[in-house]
């Protein structure tokens, strides 16, 4: 969508766990190189912990990529409580033949297997991500696994990587014989603000973009609202860039970004590690709940409802635009329609507050008389109409000016009528 805007080979904030842009804070890069000795000093078991979404399963894409081709690897992305047979998991891991056996048999058949790697001078390596959902019993179970390896080589070596619950779990008495395996033991935590701008323009960088797209105070204020968790950052990154496509700004600013957590907020869904503050209006009796006009008023079209509008216009992406800014400004479109003879029948005075209309260039090639279409919304369908000038519509300020300055015009239409 924006990558030719900005000037991108690929979107530098996907959430995928995508290698190629994996970003070597001090953090990382000490939680890949114990990862690596694990390996390379044959470990038995080594764990790495660390929020959701700091970055521990890119590192673990990182080392399967790493990997040297002696290693044989199963690699079980995620468990749950449901999690079931461990030993079946573990055969599909290493693509191994596992319907219709029984637990003695599966045992038989990994134990088989990974004797025979062993013999022909190959490391078998098990890896599984989402650890922290694995019950003590699994956790038990795969100790009792790794008994398998001879007295001076492993014949099997495990890798758990999951949340902050899996060093709780690997704390219970019960797996005391469990923790003094672990060999390597790392938890990764969040970046600071320093790495998170780093980490921002390493992305675009390795995108394609300049890495200098971000200013310094967006940066810092994706710090704020992300508390440098990688997979946040993404998220109000790429959400920045769709709407500074939009507006067609060359640079994101922190303003944009505080469009974008102001939006994240509200939606209730993501957990921004700082709130966006709210201007109350205690005359108006606003709540944090209430969308946020001018000078911290709600907007709304009487009775606490959403002031509903209408626009037209003969662009289908200027109509997603305005949309799209009148929406975050929080009034209500109801419809989006083309400016042409069948704009009454579209427009219901039951459903609809005011009329934004969209005049660009187009409007003096019209086959229809604009002027006595204009006359018809108003005189039957009694809709105040907002005539905007598009060729001012997507160019300087914030997003958030622009919706606010229009939605205050909307507004007004409506109080004076």
């Amino acid at each position: 969508m924006y990558e030719a805007f900005y000037g991108l080979r690929s979107k530098p904030f996907s959430l995928l766990p995508d290698p190629e842009f994996l970003y070597l804070s001090k953090k990382h890069q000490m939680a890949l190189t114990l990862l690596e000795y694990g390996l390379m000093n044959q470990a038995s078991f080594s764990v790495i912990t660390g929020d959701i979404g700091t970055g521990k399963t890119t590192l673990i894409r990182q080392l399967l990529n790493q990997m040297e081709r002696d290693m044989v690897v199963g690699l079980i992305s995620n468990t749950h409580p449901s999690f079931g047979e461990l030993l079946q998991w573990i055969l599909m891991a290493f693509n191994l033949e596992c319907s219709s056996k029984d637990k003695v048999e599966m045992y038989k058949t990994f134990m088989d297997f990974l004797i025979k790697q062993y013999a022909a001078n190959r490391r078998s390596i098990l890896i599984i991500d989402e650890a922290q959902n694995m019950s003590p019993q699994a956790l038990e179970e795969l100790r009792m696994l790794s008994n398998v390896n001879s007295d001076k080589d492993l014949v099997l070596q495990v890798i758990l990587a999951g949340q902050p619950g899996l060093r709780d779990n690997l704390r219970d008495p019960r797996l005391e014989q469990f923790a003094q395996r672990i060999a390597v033991d790392y938890n990764l935590t969040s970046l600071n603000s320093e790495e998170t701008r780093e980490y921002i323009r390493h992305r675009l960088r390795i995108a394609g973009g300049n890495p200098d797209m971000f200013d310094d105070e967006a940066c810092e204020a994706v710090f704020r609202y992300s508390g440098g968790i990688p997979r946040l950052v993404n998220l109000l990154c790429d959400t920045a860039l769709v709407y500074g496509y939009a507006e067609q700004v060359s640079r994101i600013g922190a303003q944009l970004i505080e469009d974008v957590a102001r939006d994240k907020q509200q939606s209730r869904i993501l957990p921004l590690r700082q709130q966006v503050p709210v201007t109350i209006d205690k005359a108006h009796n606003q709540t944090p709940d209430q969308p946020v006009g001018k000078k911290g008023r709600a907007v709304s079209g009487g009775s606490g409802r959403k002031l509903r509008v209408a626009i037209a216009s003969d662009s289908e992406r200027q109509r997603n635009y305005l949309k799209m800014l009148l929406e975050r400004s929080g009034l209500q479109v109801v419809v989006a329609v083309a400016v042409d003879e069948e704009l009454i029948e579209q427009l219901d005075r039951e459903n609809v507050d005011v009329l934004l209309m969209d005049l660009d260039e187009g409007v003096a090639r019209r086959s229809y008389d604009l002027d006595r279409l204009i006359d018809q919304v108003q005189s039957k369908c009694k809709i105040p109409v907002l005539f905007n000038d598009s060729s001012s519509a997507g160019t300087g300020g914030a997003i958030s000016d622009l919706g606010r300055k229009l939605s205050l015009k909307l507004t007004s239409l409506i109080g004076r009528g």
